[in-house]
C-alpha cells in the first residue's frame, strides 16, 4: 500500500501542503472545521510524519542516546527507568546501547551518536575505559556541540555535566556498619576494581578500617573478572582466616558470595555478614534477604535527563556536578547491632 504524503492530503483537501501541515500539528491558524477534517482523514489513511525531514527542517532529532556499561546490574536498570520518565514527560525519547564494559563497543556507539542521530548524551564509562583513561569518541562528541552527561562512572578529564554517586562515603559507611555489629576480618569481593566506583568504594572501605585502628590486609579483597572462579577464590578466602564480615561491591556478587557461603556451611549472619551494593530485586528474596546500598538509580536517571534537558536549552551554562547520597537498607544478612 503506497504511503501517503502531506502532499496527497492537501491534493484531496485542495489546500496547499503547509496548510495540512499546520492541521496536523493543530495549528491555531488553520479553521477547526477544516482541522479536524485533515486530522481525521490523516488518521483514516495512517499518515505518519517523515522524522527525518521534520529533523533535518528544525535541526532536533527530540532523541537522547544513551549508554550503560552493564545492563544486568539492576541499578542501571533503574537508571534508564528515571532517564526515560523525564525524557518522555518532556517530549524526548532515547536510545539506549550497552557496552559490556567495551570501550570498543562504547567508542563505536558514540560514533553513531556523533553523525546527527541525537541531540544529546547521558552515558556511564566503561570500565574498560576507565582502565585506559583514553577519551577520544566520547570528547569528539563534546566537541561538535553535542551536550554530555556522564552518571556513576565519570573521568575528570572530560569536562561536561555530571551526576556521581558518593562512593567512597559509601564504602566508608558500610564498613563502619559491619565493624560497629562486631565484625573484624572483612572481606571485599570487587567484580569492578578497575572502575572508579570500584575504587572508591574501596578507599572508604580502607578509611573506615584506619579509623578503628584495624590493619589493611590485601589478601581480605577479591578483585574478580569474568576468567576467576568465585568458588574457587571464596575458598582460599575462607580457609585463608576467620571471615566475619563480606563486602559485594554490586548486586549479582553479594547474591552469588551469600549461596557460596551457605553452601559451606556458614551461618548467614550468625558467622558471617554479607553487604551487597544496588538495591534490586534480587537481594529482596533471596534467603536471607540481603543488606544493601540503595544508590537511588531512578532518582540519579531523572537528574542526568533533567540536566541534560537543561544543557540543550541553554548551552552557555557552566558545567555542573551533582552528588548524590547513598542509604543503606538492614535486612537479614547482617547481625543486629549489639
Amino acid at each position: 500500500m503506497k504511503k501517503v504524503t502531506l502532499k496527497d492530503i492537501a491534493a484531496h483537501f485542495g489546500v496547499s501542503i503547509s496548510t495540512v501541515s499546520k492541521a496536523i500539528n493543530d495549528s491555531y491558524e488553520i479553521s477547526n472545521d477544516l482541522k479536524l477534517k485533515i486530522q481525521a482523514y490523516a488518521k483514516e489513511k495512517h499518515y505518519k510524519p517523515n522524522r527525518l525531514a521534520l529533523n533535518l527542517l528544525n535541526k532536533s532529532t527530540k532523541t537522547i542516546g544513551v549508554v550503560v556499561p552493564n545492563i544486568l546490574n539492576y541499578f542501571f536498570v533503574q537508571v534508564l527507568y528515571g532517564i526515560e520518565k523525564v525524557a518522555n514527560e518532556s517530549g524526548y525519547n532515547i536510545i539506549s546501547c550497552i557496552s559490556n564494559e567495551s570501550s570498543a563497543k562504547e567508542t563505536k556507539t558514540l560514533e553513531f551518536f556523533d553523525a546527527g542521530t541525537v541531540d544529546g548524551v547521558i552515558m556511564s564509562l566503561a570500565e574498560e575505559s576507565q582502565n585506559e583513561d583514553k577519551h577520544e569518541a566520547l570528547l569528539d562528541v563534546i566537541n561538535n556541540d553535542i551536550p554530555v552527561v556522564l552518571f556513576d562512572r565519570v573521568s575528570d578529564n572530560v569536562q561536561c555535566d555530571k551526576v556521581v554517586v558518593d562512593d567512597l562515603e559509601a564504602g566508608y559507611k558500610i564498613t563502619k556498619y559491619l565493624i560497629n555489629i562486631g565484625c573484624k576480618n572483612i572481606a571485599v569481593v570487587n567484580p569492578i576494581s578497575s572502575s572508579s566506583v570500584g575504587k572508591l568504594r574501596l578507599l572508604g572501605y580502607k578509611k573506615a578500617l584506619e579509623e578503628f585502628d584495624i590493619p589493611f590486609d590485601p589478601k581480605l579483597i577479591i578483585n574478580l573478572t569474568i576468567k576467576d572462579d568465585l568458588d574457587l577464590l571464596m575458598s582460599f578466602l575462607l580457609n585463608y582466616k576467620t571471615i566475619e564480615g563480606i563486602i559485594g561491591i554490586d548486586e549479582l556478587i553479594a547474591v552469588q558470595v551469600l549461596q557460596v557461603v551457605k553452601a559451606r556451611g556458614y551461618n548467614v549472619p550468625n558467622d558471617i555478614s554479607i553487604i551487597g551494593f544496588t538495591n534490586g530485586q534480587l537481594s529482596k528474596y533471596v534467603t536471607p534477604s540481603l543488606t544493601m546500598v540503595s544508590q537511588h538509580g531512578k532518582y540519579i536517571g531523572e537528574q542526568t535527563a533533567k540536566l541534560l534537558i537543561n544543557r540543550i536549552k541553554n548551552p552557555g551554562l557552566p558545567y555542573e556536578t551533582k552528588t548524590v547520597k547513598t542509604s543503606l537498607l538492614v535486612r537479614d544478612s547482617t547481625k543486629k547491632v549489639e
